[in-house]
């Protein structure tokens, strides 16, 4: 069994994105009768994780997690920090995604489990942006540039094996990089980042690279629904996926 952990902390202050559309929180906008979180929730009890673990601050968010059977970590210092602290109550094998993945399939839950390759003490789902662009026309992601194309990060990552303690912090690194790739590679040394700005570097060899680098086996597994890669962190992003979701009915 694959535990589940949702990263669903605020900022100080609240999130500016929630406030604008009138909710306490983000994880707490409703989409066609059903909050965010619940969505994602859902999802990874069809995928059959359990347990479900949801990280954030006591509250209405607590509240309605405890609702739907989950149970609650409090915020630690930045993303990894929360992890971790997740990582060592619920132990390897942990999956983890966001709040705002409000499109979340157990499809794609069960394709990051199934699909990472043995060795891997971290996966990580990215998705190609042609995937991306013809699931949602217009939808605007953050990409990053490899020899084997143009990737978005998809919300999901899955640590494997207890050695994913170490990959905790390439992972966080990765994330605070995100929109910086080259930033990412140049950690791996000059010859690595040479063969990234000459475009011969792929991102499955890119993150191998860097999980050896840091002590631990990074894999890459492509997702095969460029929608795996929307998530809702703007006003755009919400309108766009209300549409499709009242589309599909």
């Amino acid at each position: 069994m694959v535990a589940a952990l949702v990263l669903a902390g605020t900022r100080p202050g609240g999130d500016p994105f929630a406030q604008a559309v009138g909710a306490a929180h983000k994880a707490l906008i409703v989409i066609e009768g059903q909050t965010m979180l619940a969505r994602v929730v859902e999802a990874l009890r069809a995928a059959e994780c359990a347990p479900v673990i949801v990280c954030c601050d006591e509250g209405p968010v607590a509240d309605l997690a405890r609702a739907l059977g989950a149970e609650i970590v409090p915020p630690r210092s930045g993303p990894s920090g929360s992890v971790l602290a997740a990582f060592d109550q619920s132990g390897a094998p942990l999956l983890v995604t966001t709040a705002d993945h409000a499109l979340l399939r157990p499809e794609w839950v069960r394709e990051l489990i199934d699909k990472a390759p043995g060795e891997a003490d971290l996966a990580v789902m990215l998705a190609e942006r042609a995937r991306i662009e013809a699931a949602m026309p217009g939808s605007r992601r953050t990409y990053l540039r490899f020899a084997d194309g143009h990737w978005s990060g998809c919300n999901l990552f899955l640590l494997r094996t207890p050695r994913a303690r170490k990959a905790i912090e390439t992972w966080a690194v990765v994330e605070a990089d995100r929109k910086r790739p080259w930033k990412i590679v140049a950690r791996l040394g000059l010859g690595n980042l040479l063969t990234y700005l000459l475009g011969r570097l792929s991102l499955a060899d890119g993150l191998a690279r860097l999980g050896r680098r840091f002590g631990a086996e990074i894999a890459l597994v492509p997702a095969s629904d460029g929608l795996a890669a929307v998530d809702v962190d703007s006003e755009r992003d919400l309108a766009d996926v209300t549409a499709l979701l009242a589309r599909r009915g």
